[in-house]
């Protein structure tokens, strides 16, 4: 990762919360982002942390703990034949005393992604022979291919209604489970306008395995089960490399479909609260303009003003053949290359898997197509300008 010296307004954190300690924030504006028809649910939530000295800057991210939802608790209880007062001791969590059961499973411990240790808990405690022979086949050396898939598909309580003749004890459960742990997104404001406000664009995440319908535990905690200025929200600040350069006369180029768009939101609050002098050139994608081109107006009245000089737009459903956000930039290679040969910053945010790929290899191709350089050369100077600070990514 790229040191932290070219940031500006660096914060050293005086607040009483951290991670460990996190700020019982509030939520106080949970709206829909993308317009009716879209196949898809990003909403832009408002957290309050006045009151909580926490203090941050653009680029940094927001750490939020969330809770399980109470009916994926009642089932498990119900699977356990238990009834949520039970005292355990998860031994990946290290309590110095033992906390209800319920409260482990709300709050503290993850339902999903259960291992192969729990499958052999289960065959040992089988008192079924069918359930056995299943088990057998499932934890057989040769079936590891088979078994990631299986275990993949399923959550705990899947599990517990498939070999109901496995008599499982709640400390038995929950000394096998991963610990819930915080989620961080990208801070999508500024705190020069907005200091006692952060701002997030969160996907909501829900999809069906197993013929059961999952969710994303984080994006539906705030989207579905958070209070409006009621239900508290743990929140922390986690710093971060990426941010705007020091130097407010320097260009940006921003590279961020979907959500990733988020930081790039703050980074224009910042650069107009600053007055910087450098242009902002945007590239964003999803998949239809007319209901995912997230933050539109806010956008358009940037280049209206003048403080965004580019928005190029990629919306891969609108036509016959898909657009990425990484064709825009070589149909653009020749303004691209003078933006960079003089002196830009290059961002990218979102989707580490393909996107954040695609886009690298994309920069590295107009440099070599534009700048008349070979591959060798290409890539020494996409290393010098991460050097530099100059390209940096926040992917995910």
């Amino acid at each position: 990762m790229p040191k932290k010296t070219l940031l500006m307004s660096e914060h050293v954190q005086t607040s009483a919360f951290s991670k460990d300690n996190p700020f019982p924030a509030k939520l106080i504006e949970n709206r829909l982002l993308n317009k009716p028809g879209s196949h898809k649910e990003t909403r832009h939530l408002v957290v309050d942390i006045a009151g909580s000295d926490l203090h941050y800057k653009v680029g940094d991210s927001l750490g939020v703990f969330p809770t399980n939802r109470a009916s994926e608790v009642d089932e498990l209880l119900m699977r356990l034949s238990a009834s949520g007062q039970e005292a355990v001791s998860p031994a990946m969590l290290k309590l110095t005393t033992p906390i209800p059961l319920r409260e482990a499973l709300t709050s503290r411990l993850a339902l999903a992604k259960p291992t192969r240790k729990f499958l052999e808990l289960l065959a040992a405690k089988s008192a079924d022979e069918g359930d056995k022979a299943k088990l057998a086949v499932l934890l057989a050396p040769e079936g590891k291919d088979q078994l990631a898939g299986y275990l993949e598909d399923r959550e705990y309580v899947d599990l517990l209604a498939e070999f109901p003749s496995a008599k499982i004890a709640p400390q038995e459960l929950v000394d096998l489970m991963r610990k819930l742990m915080p989620r961080l997104y990208s801070i999508a404001s500024s705190s020069k306008p907005f200091p006692t406000e952060v701002h997030l664009t969160v996907a909501i995440v829900r999809y069906e395995t197993n013929h059961r319908t999952r969710v994303g535990v984080a994006s539906t905690f705030l989207s579905d089960r958070v209070e409006l200025k009621n239900t508290p929200v743990p929140i922390f600040v986690s710093d971060s490399h990426f941010g705007v350069p020091a130097d407010t006369a320097k260009d940006i180029i921003m590279v961020g479909p979907g959500t990733g768009v988020a930081p790039f939101r703050a980074f224009m609050q910042e650069r107009v609260a600053t007055n910087a002098t450098g242009r902002n050139w945007l590239f964003f994608g999803d998949q239809h303009r007319g209901t995912d081109y997230l933050y539109e107006e806010e956008w358009t009245e940037w280049q209206a003003k003048g403080q965004l000089a580019r928005a190029d737009l990629a919306f891969s459903r609108d036509q016959v053949l898909k657009v990425y956000v990484q064709d825009r930039m070589r149909e653009n290679a020749a303004e691209l290359w003078a933006w960079i040969q003089n002196g830009a910053h290059f961002y990218v945010c979102g989707d580490a898997k393909r996107m954040a790929k695609d886009v690298d290899v994309a920069l590295h191709d107009v440099i070599a197509q534009q700048g008349g350089l070979d591959a060798a050369a290409a890539i020494a100077y996409v290393k010098q300008m991460k050097k530099d600070q100059r390209y940096q990514r926040d992917v995910y």
